[in-house]
């Protein structure tokens, strides 16, 4: 039988490259590559130390490279019809953008799928740099702690119930697909209530 040793084992094995590859995801992505960072720091297998080092790396780099990209697509291909979607994009999930882009930027962060449209946008509307570093250092340190934890909270979850890999594979597998689904769920109210708030200020 397998065991989740066989995880532990590949991990420790290729090391260098998870932490280089946990820097290349938060560029990339964000959400799944904490979950993971939180499974392998359960499983013992990343030092600590090194993993905030990367995930702090990585984060900062995302955070000015995209808004920097989006401040460079903009001034060169602002009527472009990829622009126009992101735009379109953004201002249908947050209406109130040119109007609170802090609170934007900041609960963008947790919508799944949103925040790296949210970052090139910002730069793409030229948002004051200080106000969106806020919004995004604020948002980002209650967000991916909360994230790690969650995979944490997943490997010690599924550990408790199998040691064998296919069987602690799946459960965390599941227990991925419920957040996806809870977040899911969370932008549908916020999207809800956004379309509300509008409406009402339209009456007022």
């Amino acid at each position: 039988m397998y065991t989740v040793n066989i995880l532990r084992h590949l991990v420790e094995n290729y090391q260098v490259w998870i932490y280089f590859f946990i820097f290349l995801g938060l560029m990339l992505e964000g959400e799944f590559v904490l979950l993971s960072v939180g499974i392998f720091l359960h499983l013992g297998v990343l030092n600590f130390y090194f993993t905030l080092f990367f995930i702090c790396l990585g984060m900062l780099s995302k955070t000015i490279f995209g808004y920097y990209f989006g401040r460079f697509i903009g001034e060169r291909w602002r009527n472009t019809r990829f622009l126009r979607y992101i735009e379109k994009r953004v201002l249908n999930i947050m209406p109130h953008f040119n109007q609170k882009p802090f609170w934007s930027i900041f609960i963008s962060k947790f919508i799944l799928g949103v925040n790296n449209l949210v970052i090139v946008f910002s730069g793409y509307q030229k948002v004051n740099f200080s106000k969106y570093l806020k919004a995004e250092f604020f948002s980002t340190i209650v967000w991916a702690p909360l994230l790690v934890l969650l995979g944490y909270f997943f490997s010690h979850t599924a550990i408790n119930i199998s040691h064998e890999i296919w069987r602690f594979s799946l459960i965390v597998l599941i227990l991925v697909i419920l957040f996806v689904i809870f977040d899911k769920v969370l932008r549908y109210i916020y999207e809800i209530f956004e379309e509300f708030y509008h409406d009402h200020n339209k009456t007022l």
